[in-house]
């Protein structure tokens, strides 16, 4: 739902336009922190830089992507976004497919204990 926002451990994330097999994102990563290494049965992402730097794990190798530079994760493609750098990280993620609610989430590695349970959307995770 466009302006659905949550907070994360790891900094927050607010939906900025949706419509039929498109999501689109504000992500932002506060420094030092990353997200869950992951994985999606539904949807491709494209994530664009708006600022800051990106240090990417995109199938367990690591991609550096600039302010103004993007990056495509395929359906099933393991991924992590994480931010290595001392000013917040902000991320324009589109996403795209079938299906793109947020409990299309498979955990595979987390700094914050959470597991691949489903993930209600708009719920805070510990």
């Amino acid at each position: 739902m466009v302006g659905e926002f949550d907070v994360r451990p790891w900094g927050t994330w607010h939906v900025l336009d949706e419509g039929d097999g498109f999501k689109i994102k504000r992500i932002e990563v506060n420094p030092g922190q990353r997200l869950s290494y992951q994985t999606h049965e539904h949807r491709a992402e494209v994530w664009t830089i708006a600022k800051g730097t990106c240090t990417a794990i995109v199938d367990g190798e690591e991609v550096i992507v600039r302010a103004g530079e993007s990056i495509t994760v395929d359906v099933q493609q393991p991924h992590r976004i994480t931010n290595m750098h001392d000013e917040k990280l902000v991320v324009i993620e589109t996403q795209l497919g079938s299906y793109l609610g947020e409990d299309d989430i498979c955990r595979l590695q987390d700094d914050y204990g959470r597991g691949s349970e489903t993930i209600a959307a708009g719920a805070l995770t510990a």
